[in-house]
């Protein structure tokens, strides 16, 4: 059987995506985050968005693009520590945020992925976190009942891939890329550099081709990545 081939333009690709969709963005700051994509999204147009991103970003960068365009309603995340228009932006009730803890996070949309319906931790317990969270014994000890993520589009970043899809990353690039990856319904890659199939050693591949349904190759990497050293 011969495997597609699924390069693509990241126009075409982010078309796909509806208002109200969830959509996954990998990153943890600048590393990781697919910038061209999320630039793509905001001349897309699709609105009342949820986005789930471990961060903000910072004003001025990443999806901080988004929410300065009105494209999201709802942020699942972290931290907004280094966005004060995002802070703003939720004090004024302009969008609603849910936060994690930054494991737990991961690990929901991990549960996502692998097809698990929740998690439970004794993470949050007593705190603001545990607001709304429905509570189980385990073992004498309390813990919040933590359901899965999954979203209707995953952005994802990769330094080199290959056609099929299948995507290796760098660095802390590995952070929430490949967990994403395998919680969304399509998943989107722009990758630094395009390779033909056979192009990735397979012990090289951090993200199988099997989870990604669109690739694009960069033509050139923004001033946005530029804190980046490699």
């Amino acid at each position: 059987m011969r495997l597609p081939d699924k390069s693509c333009k990241i126009a075409s690709a982010i078309a796909k995506i509806k208002p109200g969709d969830r959509v996954m963005i990998g990153g943890f700051g600048v590393p990781g985050t697919p910038m061209t994509l999320i630039q793509a999204l905001v001349d897309h147009g699709a609105d009342n968005l949820t986005i789930i991103k471990n961060d903000a970003n910072e004003p001025g960068m990443g999806i901080d693009h988004l929410l300065q365009s009105g494209q999201v309603s709802r942020l699942i995340t972290t931290h907004l520590g280094l966005n004060t228009h995002a802070i703003s932006l939720m004090n004024t009730g302009q969008i609603k945020v849910e936060f994690n803890a930054q494991g737990i996070l991961a690990e929901r949309i991990r549960a996502g992925g692998a097809g698990i319906g929740a998690v439970l931790s004794d993470i949050g317990i007593g705190t603001e976190l545990a607001m709304g969270k429905q509570v189980v014994e385990l073992a004498g000890k309390p813990h919040l009942v933590e359901t899965a993520l999954r979203a209707d589009v995953a952005l994802i970043h990769a330094d080199r891939a290959d056609i099929f899809g299948n995507l290796a990353y760098v660095a802390t690039a590995q952070n929430f890329n490949p967990l994403m990856a395998m919680a969304a319904d399509c998943v989107i890659a722009e990758t630094e550099t395009l390779l033909p199939l056979g192009g990735l050693a397979a012990n090289a591949i951090h993200t199988a081709g099997v989870f990604v349904d669109h690739v694009a190759e960069l033509a050139e990497l923004s001033k946005e990545y530029a804190v980046v050293q490699r």
